[in-house]
């Protein structure tokens, strides 16, 4: 049952999430997080051992860019690349964290 108060917050993510589908260019944030939907399907180009570890992690949890960037011998201009033909396909979730802002965390420490 969607109780009223709900309804409001399920349309703001909803849309969120069709904006970063709609604008995968804008992957290359280097705070923007990525979470693995689904395996896509890779050229043989891509098909490398890094890639395929890069994909499991982010089957498994979310990751940031930099995290990706960090710990990835790709360059920035391969990184997004890649990023941009997975979010193009569908099979990725981009997350920008800003979009979450902080207040929830000043209210938190408020409560102590």
């Amino acid at each position: 049952m969607r109780t009223p108060t709900l309804l409001p917050i399920r349309r703001l993510l909803a849309a969120a999430r069709r904006s970063a589908d709609a604008n995968p260019a804008s992957c290359s944030s280097p705070d923007l997080i990525y979470r693995l939907r689904s395996w896509p399907r890779l050229k043989d180009a891509v098909r490398t051992a890094e890639v395929y570890r890069m994909l499991s992690l982010m089957s498994n949890q979310p990751l940031s860019r930099r995290w990706l960037q960090s710990h990835s011998s790709m360059t920035p201009q391969q990184l997004d690349t890649l990023l941009a033909g997975l979010a193009r396909e569908g099979a990725l979730e981009v997350i920008d964290p800003s979009r979450f802002g902080a207040e929830p965390a000043v209210a938190l420490q408020g409560a102590r």
